[in-house]
């Protein structure tokens, strides 16, 4: 494998599934439709901790898939809101939001 295709192939891969079958990994459907953006994200998140990507295009091939593994599996002994992949579970305490009456108001004109 070049390091072009390699590059093209990640260029393809658009869903959690499509990954998972790219590098191989078994999978249940069940978490994984459950999970999907999380697992993703986590995967993301461990990419971004790789200090240096190996060069050898099946090095980094080998890499992304024990790192892709490894997002999986914390969805597999965890869940969503335990590894807080994303920035709303961070959040503490009760967030409030506000809407002027007059920006409702405006909308009406523009409902069927």
């Amino acid at each position: 494998m070049t390091d072009e295709e390699f590059e093209l192939d990640l260029g393809e891969l658009s869903s959690a599934k499509d990954f998972l079958d790219h590098f191989r990994l078994e999978y249940e459907p069940s978490v994984v439709h459950i999970n999907r953006l999380h697992i993703l994200q986590g995967f993301h998140d461990y990419l971004a901790e790789v200090d240096e990507m190996p060069a050898d295009a099946g090095e980094r091939w080998t890499l992304h898939k024990d790192l892709l593994a490894a997002a999986y599996r914390d969805f597999v002994l965890s869940d969503q809101i335990t590894e807080k992949v994303f920035r709303v579970f961070d959040m503490h305490g009760q967030c409030t939001a506000t809407v002027a009456l007059a920006d409702l108001v405006s909308q009406l004109g523009h409902a069927p």
